[in-house]
């Protein structure tokens, strides 16, 4: 029996999963998960393609959807966008040579998961239509594609229902630039220009280096305005940093509203992947309204060795993607709730395990709950912290994770335990966290306690 492989999240039966490569979603039940991994730790790169019917936790592995070809070294994340004439799958050529952006396209979405060949053979249903972006007007190695469709009609954010939209990574490794460009059709595109900031992004853009960017747009339920979310990577000494900018885009410049915040807090998460839709899955409305991401839960960076993690050793893969996050845009800022289902899916299962609490936890005043995670051999494997104006993630590596929240936040908090995993959502989503663990014999309970003037008021349990 896997005692670390997850339930409910995205991993590959064998090999090491390195990002999200870009997710569809057809319908409001059906989601297509493309992601780069690679069969080995010396194996060239590919995309390999799970798809979940029903809701977002119920994964099988179809057929790969891009590999390496002719003088390619390597095929790595990109975009998926669905429209009229098919899918096409944005994802990044490396060669000797360089780096180019090219473009497959599956004809029929519903039948990429027919006839698995388990093998790792490309589906014979997805075809190479070849390069949109190489080398030219003085950018080289383009890379990391983020393709939005229906991004704007005659300047009316409002509308946005024509034009497509880039964001692509050019340059070396060390100095990267990010750029934008915008296309009538999707597969020729006009170079406006490297991204550049209006204001204060909260770091600084000439020193950090900033990668895998990718932008969805949000009505605020505050102001009832509509704003640009900005999401990125800043790599540093080794760790990644994970970030959003709520601002708007236009042309090349990123008018900031609201300066930088994390995405997540916890230990692992990084490169979130946004979420696009066939035609007719969504109104235009509810594309305004919410959002999903996944993101990359791994503490070891671009650098890092993947293959240290204990499941590498004992059932030979690593690496997890995230489960889908919910997003909204409040106030100027983003709040992230997992999606509907996961209570019934938790119950699916052999061992994840989920807890929820409303609680009452007075700022200013002595008290807190705390949710133990309990290991198979009945020891304390980790412990989330709640004290009301803040929430920490011990997993006992002598780092714990911790965040602030407002005196307006609510107290509820959402622990999800999916063997390696812990996913926390804190203050009605104005917090998360994400973090990996091994706990020996797998996570047997959620045992929770109170200290102070803090209450649990309501609290619901699922487990297999």
């Amino acid at each position: 029996m896997s005692v670390y492989r997850p339930e409910l999240h995205v991993t590959v039966e064998r090999g090491i999963l390195d990002a999200s490569a870009g997710i569809l979603r057809d319908g409001k039940d059906i989601w297509h998960m493309f992601f780069q991994y690679r069969t080995e730790p010396s194996a060239p790169s590919r995309w390999g393609h799970s798809v979940s019917e029903g809701s977002a936790f119920d994964w099988v592995e179809c057929n790969d959807a891009v590999a390496p070809f002719g003088g390619e070294i390597g095929v790595r994340a990109g975009s998926v966008v669905a429209h009229s004439e098919g899918t096409d799958v944005y994802f990044t050529s490396v060669t000797e040579a360089g780096m180019s952006i090219q473009i497959s396209r599956a004809d029929d979405l519903g039948e990429l998961c027919d006839n698995v060949d388990e093998d790792y053979q490309v589906d014979p249903g997805i075809r190479r239509l070849g390069s949109v972006l190489t080398d030219e007007g003085g950018y080289t190695r383009f890379r990391s594609p983020c393709v939005v469709p229906n991004w704007e009609h005659a300047d009316d954010r409002d509308k946005g229902q024509a034009g497509w939209l880039m964001l692509a990574m050019t340059g070396e490794p060390e100095s990267p630039v990010p750029v934008v460009l915008s296309s009538d059709n999707g597969t020729s595109w006009r170079m406006i220009g490297p991204l550049e900031f209006d204001g204060d992004p909260g770091f600084d853009p000439a020193a950090e280096r900033l990668v895998a960017p990718r932008i969805i747009r949000l009505r605020d339920e505050v102001d009832a305005h509509i704003y640009d979310v900005l999401m990125f990577t800043l790599e540093r000494r080794g760790k990644d940093t994970t970030g959003y900018i709520v601002g708007t885009l236009q042309g090349a410049v990123f008018t900031v509203a609201k300066e930088a915040r994390h995405i997540d807090f916890g230990h692992d998460f990084t490169r979130p992947r946004s979420t696009n839709y066939t035609p007719g899955s969504i109104t235009h409305d509810e594309r305004l309204s919410h959002a999903y991401i996944f993101g990359v839960m791994t503490d070891s960076g671009r650098g890092g060795d993947p293959t240290t993690e204990p499941n590498w050793e004992a059932e030979g893969w690593a690496t997890t993607l995230s489960i889908p996050r919910r997003l909204t845009l409040q106030g100027g800022a983003l709040y992230q709730t997992p999606p509907r289902g996961i209570p019934d899916a938790v119950a699916a299962t052999e061992r994840a395990r989920l807890w929820t609490g409303l609680c009452e936890i007075p700022v200013g005043e002595t008290g807190s709950i705390k949710a133990e995670i309990i290991d198979g051999d009945g020891n304390v494997a980790a412990v989330i912290t709640h004290s009301g104006d803040e929430i920490s993630l011990d997993r006992f590596d002598g780092a714990p994770a911790s965040a602030s929240l407002g005196d307006d936040d609510e107290d509820n908090i959402t622990i999800l335990v999916d063997s390696s995993t812990i996913e926390v959502f804190a203050g009605g989503g104005a917090v998360a966290m994400s973090s990996r663990f091994w706990p020996s014999g797998g996570a047997a309970d959620i045992r929770i306690s109170t200290d102070g003037s803090a209450q649990v008021l309501n609290e619901w349990n699922r487990s297999a």
